[in-house]
């Protein structure tokens, strides 16, 4: 390429003097030293590096930096940095959380509570059962792994480093630790796109590893920059299979709509797709006051998990019983909503005039629909014979009654990520249903948030996908 540094236009200041925040670019390992340019609009202004293209791909022509290092000394590496960021004896993670926090749709006591558990994404055993349970081990990542075929025939195979690039989103902090964890274990080139609801994690990971060992083959594999979504001046010089393999895309319909049009013969889509989850309660839960109780506060933190803006979160509760067992777990649920957990807040974001003008139509229907809550953002749900048919968001729950756990399964579908299910006994009859369906997870009912590492993610393994499979004949 040439002549490929992007320039744009000054940044304003703000009106208190402090001027737009500066976002830093993370470029071959290094902090991106170059001249910034102004982002962003008027009262959410942001200064970031000029894009230099060239610095941004490396050349098919050798190998990338981590290309022949071993898997046990990249571990340590990342055990290594997950310390690091467990300390944060350079304030990177603390500065990332400065910055964040008065942009972020998430209240910073949450954010904190995100950050202080970043670290845990770098453990050795977390590490390993990706490793292993996604690509049967190590040996194929640090070599040729020989198979036996029919006939007699013997060939090898290889997980090959590859060269990404990667659309994270920026609902969860742990997206971007994901992604680096990822992108590191499998050896290849990296470029991540900071997305604008955070632009501040991916890079302080970076540079808490860059500090941990400086110059590191890793190190340099990794560069993350901001460039707004869509612009084809970047992504129509970047997204070729001259210089990367795959695109790894996470976020919304039309983040992935626009990295469709690139996908062509040796570049590839790697998709975690926009995803809703939902709930499904027994009646057993109504044995009890204590097992209703139990019910409620654990869809409740499915339900609020990162404010319901992570794609795990409960949005639509199946009741197997009659409405009156439905209201009563309804108005528990919205007790139970409106309580502070690790990863969400007492109160959410206020519900948007648009919900609250569909919701107040809905209270006048009574008693075919009901509505527990207000729109303060401390939770609300609404009981109704079917689902609603407006996207539940911001600590907004509609739970349904329906006769059988059996029938909710014709509300799932491929867009269903997460089903949580109360008791754990009623999963096994309803998973081979779920997952005919499209569902992605079971879980037991308050396990939704998170997923365990070495499970397949949006119903594949995420290293095995990202890797190119080479065989030897």
């Amino acid at each position: 390429m040439s002549d490929t540094t992007l320039h744009g236009t000054e940044a304003p200041s703000r009106q208190d003097g402090t001027g737009p925040v500066s976002v830093v670019h993370v470029v071959r390992g290094n902090v991106d030293q170059g001249p910034h340019i102004g982002h962003g609009r008027s009262g959410a202004a942001f200064t970031a590096p000029a894009l230099d293209l060239d610095r941004l791909v490396w050349p098919r022509t050798e190998p990338g930096p981590a290309f022949h290092v071993p898997s046990a000394e990249i571990v340590d590496l990342l055990v290594e940095t997950g310390e690091a960021l467990k300390a944060d004896r350079e304030g990177l993670l603390a500065e990332a959380l400065d910055r964040m926090a008065p942009v972020s749709p998430l209240p910073r006591e949450v954010l904190e509570r995100a950050y202080a558990v970043l670290w845990r994404t770098f453990q050795r055993p977390g590490l390993y059962a990706q490793i292993d349970h996604e690509l049967g081990g190590a040996d194929v990542l640090d070599g040729w792994r020989e198979v036996r075929l029919p006939e007699g025939r013997i060939a090898s195979t290889r997980a090959f480093p590859p060269r990404l690039v990667h659309i994270i989103a920026g609902n969860a902090p742990g997206v971007a630790a994901m992604s680096v964890v990822r992108g590191a274990l499998t050896k290849g080139v990296n470029l991540l796109k900071l997305p604008s609801n955070d632009l501040f994690t991916a890079t302080a990971i970076l540079r808490t590893m860059a500090s941990v060992a400086p110059g590191h083959p890793v190190v340099r594999s990794f560069s993350a920059v901001y460039w707004r979504g869509g612009d084809e001046t970047v992504e129509s010089v970047l997204f070729r299979p001259q210089f990367f393999d795959k695109l790894v895309a996470w976020g919304g319909e039309a983040t992935i709509r626009g990295a469709l049009k690139y996908v062509g013969p040796g570049f590839e889509l790697v998709s975690f797709d926009p995803k809703t989850s939902i709930s499904m309660i027994g009646r057993e839960a109504f044995g009890s006051e204590e097992a209703l109780a139990q019910a409620a506060d654990a869809a409740a933190a499915d339900a609020t998990f990162f404010n319901q803006q992570a794609c795990v979160a409960s949005r639509f509760q199946f009741v197997e019983g009659s409405q009156e067992d439905a209201d009563r777990y309804a108005a528990l649920l919205c007790e139970r909503l409106g309580i502070a957990r690790e990863f969400s807040s007492a109160d959410g974001p206020r519900v948007a005039s648009e919900l609250r003008e569909e919701i107040d139509i809905l209270r006048s229907l009574a008693p075919e629909y009901r509505v527990w809550g207000g729109y303060d953002g401390r939770g609300l749900v609404i009981r109704s014979p079917e689902p609603v048919d407006f996207h539940p968001d911001g600590k907004i729950v509609n739970v349904v009654p329906v006769t059988a756990l059996s029938e909710a399964v014709a509300h799932a579908g491929v867009a269903t990520q997460t089903v949580g299910v109360y008791p754990d006994a009623r999963k096994t009859e309803l998973r081979d249903a779920l997952a005919c369906a499209g569902v992605q997870r079971v879980v037991s009912l308050g396990r939704a948030g998170g997923m365990p590492q070495g499970l397949s993610h949006d119903g594949f393994y995420p290293l095995q996908r990202l890797v190119r499979w080479v065989n030897d004949e």
